[in-house]
């Protein structure tokens, strides 16, 4: 479909294996905060020989739920993650030992120093996700990271937070150019790719819309998901008299409080 996808450290595929499968791929790979940083330059050095084109960090996860929650949730399928471990832990998937063995090798609240090193340590483009703020946006670009990630993790990482489409605006104008600024967050049809494009988003990401095409019919369902967007968005440009991307003007969104309608998403947030 050209088009591109982080690999999660928490895939149950090596990175390897997946730019083997799509060779012609477009990939770039999440990766976690470790306390033995040997490890993570051994993660990066795979990214790089495996073909991945940038490093992904999550900057506002300082805890994982298993941390937090330490009753073990034993996992319903076997399991393993092998770009998280350099061996597998010989204990059962989900079993309270392996439990201890994630919190063993992973650091939790990871800081600025952290990806520093990150970026310091690798030949990649490095995107922070997770940002919501312009402040930190500021900072990250001071600190020579290559792209911001606006998201907010679908909303499930702390309750309240702005969509990710009210705050992109003000993102972009504080990077300034200085770094690509990417979005996700309820990205569902074509018209949502068109707001977060004429909003300053070089691209958006999605997750569940996949995951439900995957569930549905597996990759073709994955594939039709992508044909309904790229198919909506290209109806959404024609109607707007946009011919291509650059074409697609911040002109053409205004906030629904523009019509004076109350937001009632305001009111829930407290603001």
């Amino acid at each position: 479909m050209n088009t591109g996808m982080v690999l999660s450290s928490w895939a149950n595929h090596s990175l390897e294996k997946v730019t083997e499968a799509t060779p012609r791929g477009i990939h770039w790979f999440y990766m976690l905060f470790y306390k033995d940083r040997g490890h993570m330059k051994r993660l990066l050095d795979r990214a790089e020989r495996a073909g991945y084109s940038a490093i992904f960090l999550t900057t506002d996860q300082p805890y994982y739920p298993f941390s937090i929650d330490r009753r073990p949730r034993p996992f319903q399928v076997p399991i393993s993650f092998p770009n998280v471990f350099d061996v597998e832990p010989d204990h059962a998937a989900g079993s309270a030992e392996y439990l201890e063995c994630l919190r063993t090798v992973l650091k939790e609240s990871a800081t600025w120093e952290d990806v520093d090193w990150v970026r310091e340590n690798t030949r990649l483009p490095v995107v922070l996700k997770g940002i919501l703020s312009a402040d930190d946006a500021k900072m990250a670009v001071e600190r020579g990271v290559n792209g911001i990630y606006v998201s907010n993790h679908g909303g499930r990482e702390l309750d309240g937070v702005p969509a990710t489409i009210d705050v992109l605006s003000n993102i972009v104008r504080a990077v300034d150019g200085k770094a690509e600024v990417y979005l996700d967050g309820g990205v569902r049809t074509g018209t949502d790719v068109l707001k977060a494009l004429a909003l300053g988003a070089r691209c958006v990401f999605i997750g569940r819309p996949a995951l439900w095409g995957l569930a549905c019919n597996g990759a073709e369902g994955v594939q039709q998901v992508l044909h309904i967007l790229t198919h909506e968005l290209n109806m959404a440009m024609a109607r707007t008299g946009c011919s291509k991307i650059s074409d697609i003007q911040p002109s053409l969104v205004v906030h629904q409080s523009y019509y004076g309608i109350p937001c009632s998403c305001q009111s829930r947030a407290g603001v």
